[in-house]
């Protein structure tokens, strides 16, 4: 189908639908549903134009969802990459989504957030959304998903305990159970503990806020726990080798420690602590190339996947 035959049943002029499809601010939101209802129906997907180039960026809003020590690491390597490739950014929070529908832009990159708004996209928007750290909830035709692999970063840093001797490991997960990634790491935690031939009990997998750190950590060493894993949070692992001091317990001599990583502050830490880390860099390149090929039309992966790191620092001793 042609953008003649979209103006024609949907009863506007070609400029209006040229209009509506480059998400001009000055068109009445009727005929905005209108036109984008045909190309619905008829399964039509513009072009979008190469020279347009502004880019939105949304992002929690941080008082609400408290993940913005991740955004912020993302967001460093992001706008770089992005504007490498020669792209205007405008963020916005997630709160304040309604803003999309009165300003022009070719593409949208969303870091660490859940909206309803994400499952109707392409009803909408006929342009491509990336989304970072989170897996669309269906299918929407323009929606792609850049993530880190979460399974392989709880194997990585349970397998490094386990190597460094360790043979009853305690976790604490950053978050609230049903929100972002904490189901998945905590399942994957428990697998990692199995394929270790490592005790893989409930109780030695803590999902918790920094808030209740202390007590949680109490409840871990009562069970008897070699080495302790901190996924998640902006510094958690800062927190817990506060709790552990607090109990008497040195790292590494007592308790091994891993920890996410935190820039600026887990080398810095005493000792500094042994991390895995995202890499935040392949996961922007990885976000901007989908986005490239979005906006030209090209095929992209529905889901790329990114491998952790894990940074060896003084918190563990490997035998």
């Amino acid at each position: 189908m042609r953008i003649q035959e979209i103006a024609e049943k949907a009863g506007v002029s070609i400029a209006t639908v040229s209009r509506v499809f480059s998400h001009h601010p000055n068109i009445r939101r009727e005929i905005r549903d209108r036109v984008f209802a045909v190309a619905r129906e008829y399964g039509y997907h513009p072009r979008l134009s190469t020279k347009q180039r502004n880019v939105v960026i949304v992002a929690p809003y941080k008082l609400v969802y408290p993940v913005q020590a991740y955004v912020e690491m993302v967001m460093t390597e992001l706008t770089r990459e992005l504007a490498l490739r020669g792209y205007r950014i405008e963020i916005l929070p997630h709160d304040n989504l309604e803003r999309l529908e009165s300003i022009q832009f070719c593409g949208a990159v969303s870091i660490g957030v859940e909206t309803p708004l994400f499952e109707s996209w392409e009803e909408r928007f006929a342009l491509p959304l990336i989304l970072v750290d989170r897996r669309p909830s269906g299918r929407s035709a323009g929606v792609f998903c850049v993530r880190s692999d979460e399974v392989q970063a709880m194997e990585l840093a349970v397998g490094h305990l386990a190597n460094c001797g360790c043979r009853r490991i305690g976790s604490i997960i950053h978050g609230k159970s049903g929100l972002g990634n904490v189901d998945l790491r905590k399942s994957g935690i428990l697998s990692a503990l199995e394929k270790q031939g490592l005790a893989a009990e409930e109780p030695l997998v803590r999902v918790a806020l920094p808030d209740d750190y202390i007590e949680e950590i109490g409840k871990l060493l009562r069970a008897g726990i070699d080495g302790l894993f901190c996924c998640g949070g902006g510094n958690a692992g800062g927190v817990a080798a506060y709790a552990l001091s607090l109990y008497g317990k040195r790292i590494p001599e007592d308790i091994q420690l891993v920890s996410s990583e935190r820039a600026q502050i887990s080398r810095y830490c005493i000792p500094p602590q042994t991390t895995i880390s995202q890499d935040y860099s392949a996961v922007a390149a990885a976000a901007a190339a989908a986005l490239d090929a979005g906006i030209r039309g090209d095929d992209v992966p529905v889901e790329t996947v990114i491998p952790y790191r894990l940074i060896q620092r003084d918190s563990t001793v490997p035998h």
